[in-house]
């Protein structure tokens, strides 16, 4: 059925002019608007605005509203539309999400994660707090945790590439976070922080800055001091092979073993009742190639106890046979 012979639904519509796309937000309120960045030329639009059809047929607090992108240009700018389909999720005439492309069920998800259920008041309060638990996962997630557009490998603008850029140069270890990946957060996180603009950094779950404050701090020689320092890989391989007594260096891990011997020696383990820690070598090649220098030891999988090597697969063989394994896991000889 196509959306033009749904359109006395009424909260299926069509916006043909920036007033009426307003107009629409403004009677929403706080309840979910959904806009579809349309071409008529295209027929995957055409196939989304079925989808939206079927959506607005069950979500009838939600108001779903086509645009044609290229009739109404100083909305598609506004938002960034640079292709079609596009989706712009508003609440309380904010933008809260987005999805570039004719993806049907990301859009039937979020539909049914962002419209409203109950009172608008309670379910836009509870939805703010579980974004804010959200955005403090995300922030702790690192002890230096940077937002930005793009990747530290491949940044996508240039404030971007330039905090990624001094930090490194200043041996900084950070991790990261595309934010034009998740709309959600992108929005979110300068209501959060209280800072409107990108990139954002975050040491020890605080606020440091943007690029002018990472400046800053990196002329008067204080970033060191703010932001934890890179570590060495042989300080790294030291700190994951004493995280827990026993650790397993493997392809895979407890509950999917990626290879023979890992599998074999995963059973070996299960065996004895002696509780133990696993890491995934082919998550990691710094690490899957390190370790053989650090171990001297060139095969997968790697046992260790107490911070010792204690072998591979074959090893655990010997010592299951001798009897000396759960005493060797224990660390006790």
């Amino acid at each position: 059925m196509r959306f033009t012979e749904q359109r006395k639904m009424a909260n299926l519509v069509e916006a043909t002019t920036q007033r009426q796309f307003e107009d629409f937000l403004a009677k929403a309120g706080k309840c979910l608007t959904v806009v579809h960045f349309q071409a008529a030329w295209a027929p995957q639009c055409a196939q989304m605005n079925e989808v939206m059809s079927e959506l607005a047929k069950e979500h009838a607090h939600t108001t779903f509203v086509k645009l044609e992108a290229e009739a109404v240009p100083e909305v598609s700018e506004k938002y960034e539309i640079i292709s079609v389909p596009t989706f712009i999720f508003f609440k309380a005439g904010e933008k809260v999400d987005r999805i570039d492309g004719a993806h049907a069920p990301e859009l039937t998800k979020k539909v049914l994660r962002l419209a409203v259920a109950g009172g608008p008041v309670a379910a836009a309060e509870s939805s703010a707090a579980d974004l804010n638990q959200r955005l403090k996962k995300l922030i702790n997630a690192a002890p230096c945790m940077l937002f930005m557009k793009g990747s530290s490998q491949e940044p996508r603008c240039g404030f971007s590439r330039q905090i990624v850029a001094l930090l490194k140069e200043h041996g900084i270890q950070f991790s990261s976070f595309d934010i034009l990946s998740d709309e959600e957060v992108r929005q979110g996180l300068k209501i959060y922080s209280n800072w409107p603009t990108f990139p954002q950094l975050y040491a020890n779950g605080e606020l440091v800055g943007g690029l002018d404050i990472v400046k800053e701090l990196a002329e008067s020689g204080e970033l060191e001091n703010t932001c934890p320092k890179a570590v060495t890989l042989e300080q790294r391989l030291k700190a994951i092979i004493n995280r827990s007594p026993v650790v397993l260096f493997m392809k895979g891990d407890k509950e999917a073993a990626k290879c023979g011997f890992s599998r074999q020696t995963l059973e070996i383990l299960n065996g004895t009742g002696v509780d133990y820690d696993t890491f995934d070598i082919l998550q990691d090649e710094e690490v899957r190639q390190g370790l053989k220098t650090y171990s001297n030891w060139p095969t997968y999988p790697q046992l260790y106890v107490k911070g010792d090597l204690i072998g591979g697969l074959d090893i655990l063989k010997e010592l299951k046979e001798s009897g000396d394994l759960v005493s060797v896991l224990k660390g006790e000889s």
